[in-house]
């Protein structure tokens, strides 16, 4: 049984750590949030501990390392902009790290972190779990046994609809969350160059709060990319009753159905990491300097192969 921390106890992605170190088989002992709506620690571990100030959570680690109690991991659902200095303190504690995507938000920290993994002998891994998904695995080798001269026509759609509330958070915020392309997409490019090999070329054509779109070219792939969280992207009205979100990836003119089977992908990515096996900063450094690159770049506006829903969106404009 292995010990853990949490940081980032209140935010929307940790029910799914505390579910992941619940069905390992392992103990969280503390938590720590500045907001104290964390009624969820009940479902999973009533006895841990909990703070609302970094400093007395740091203190309380402190004290349990110092009595030979010290934890095995800190799993890191911060905010993006947090996320490396919180695996800096886990690696000073004498513990690993799970973080969630994106490890850093820009590349050169992540490179930090490669430097302090080897400086400390400790490890952080990042929670890619798109690498993990039956769909996602078959694709990669459906690409792997294709001819190798073969480039593959690819478009990824993600239009998660969000509410005023969104731009008011950290994540409205490029300086912490990275922007669009980062904050909900860092795990697409990430599967993307997985798949189908480094970028050769990264052109943006639209670039705005809400939504980012673009052209990746990849050494086997040709993709147009759009990533929003405005509504007036849907290319379909969403069911009664289901959320405002469509996510599509389309090779060669084909879906890859991949919606469903995501439920347990956190239990299977630390099911990975705690046996070897996951993901170190060596390997998001591409897409972080993919997302890097998006956020930097300038617009071109609606030239050369663009994402099809931007044409109609302008033309409804």
């Amino acid at each position: 049984m292995k010990r853990f921390v949490l940081i980032g106890a209140a935010g929307y992605i940790a029910p799914r750590h505390l579910k992941a170190i619940k069905e390992t088989g392992n103990v969280l002992v503390a938590a720590l949030d500045k907001s104290d709506s964390v009624g969820i620690l009940d479902s999973y571990f009533p006895n841990a501990d909990f703070f609302t100030e970094f400093e007395r959570f740091d203190r309380h680690v402190e004290k349990l390392r110092r009595s030979g109690q010290g934890v095995d991991y800190v799993s890191i659902c911060s905010p993006n902009y947090l996320h490396d200095a919180h695996v800096y303190f886990a690696f000073r504690i004498g513990a690993d790290a799970i973080c969630e995507k994106p490890l850093a938000i820009n590349p050169w920290n992540v490179t930090a972190l490669m430097d302090a993994s080897r400086e400390t002998g400790r490890q952080v891994n990042t929670i890619l779990q798109l690498r993990l998904h039956p769909v996602i695995l078959e694709l990669r080798e459906r690409v792997r046994s294709a001819p190798a001269d073969k480039v593959f026509d690819v478009d990824l759609t993600y239009v998660t609809s969000r509410g005023h509330w969104y731009m008011a958070s950290w994540k409205g915020d490029i300086s912490k969350s990275g922007g669009v392309a980062t904050n909900i997409g860092v795990h697409f490019f990430d599967m993307l160059a997985w798949i189908f090999g480094r970028p050769k070329a990264n052109i943006v054509h639209v670039s705005e709060p809400q939504r980012v779109g673009g052209y990746l070219e990849l050494e086997r792939a040709r993709v147009r990319w759009l990533l929003s969280i405005d509504r007036n992207d849907l290319p379909v009205a969403p069911a009664p009753g289901k959320p405002m979100t469509y996510r599509s990836i389309k090779v060669d003119g084909q879906e890859v159905e991949f919606s469903e089977g995501f439920a347990d992908l956190h239990t299977r990515s630390y099911t990975e990491i705690l046996a070897g096996r996951g993901f170190p900063p060596e390997e998001v450094l591409n897409s972080v300097e993919i997302v890097s690159a998006i956020r930097n770049a300038t617009p071109v506006g609606l030239k050369g192969d663009y994402h099809p829903i931007l044409g109609t969106r302008e033309r409804r404009s």
